[in-house]
């Protein structure tokens, strides 16, 4: 189990995905990278979305399946995941980030939202000026984190440091392909 973390087989029984599927169940198919990810608005997050399009059609891509959890309505959050290439993706509606709680993701500091190397890393990425003022999707202070969750337990995670790190989602899965 990654870095104490506990979630039962139960818990992941009754976490389920928009199609009705639990963790638990999509875990023993094939390693599941859950990403929870940061308000949809994000420069980041857009970043990770492109990363995990182009994860996706890699054959490693087709070898695990990715959930993707976020504090938007359902039907808001589909819309924005069509427009990165992944339309039909399973995810988790999570408006009261009660499962980044229970996965352990905390609200940023100043520095991890905000200090020069994300900034200068937001510019890099693909900031724009009309993210700010804008429609905030979600908490603007809630942290990102991966989760890979395979034959019922949490095998390997990446927490950021800074909202803007950017993980490397096939080492995270390595553990279970090799």
């Amino acid at each position: 189990m990654a870095n104490g973390i506990k979630l039962s087989a139960r818990d992941l029984e009754q976490i389920r995905t928009d199609q009705g599927e639990s963790l638990l169940e999509l875990s023993r198919k094939k390693p599941v990278l859950m990403v929870f990810l940061r308000h949809l608005g994000c420069t980041f997050c857009r970043e990770a979305l492109r990363d995990l399009s182009a994860y996706q059609k890699d054959s490693r891509g087709e070898k695990s399946e990715i959930v993707l959890v976020h504090m938007e309505r359902a039907e808001i959050a589909e819309s924005v995941f069509t427009n990165y290439g992944l339309a039909g993706c399973k995810h988790i509606t999570d408006q009261q980030q009660v499962l980044y709680q229970k996965f352990g993701l905390s609200r940023g500091s100043f520095s991890q939202l905000f200090g020069f190397r994300t900034m200068v890393r937001g510019f890099q990425s693909g900031f724009s000026w009309d993210q700010l003022g804008g429609h905030q999707f979600g908490d603007a202070f809630q942290m990102p984190g991966i989760f890979v969750i395979y034959q019922g337990r949490i095998v390997s995670q990446y927490i950021h440091k800074k909202i803007s790190d950017r993980p490397d989602y096939h080492n995270l899965i390595e553990c279970c392909l090799s």
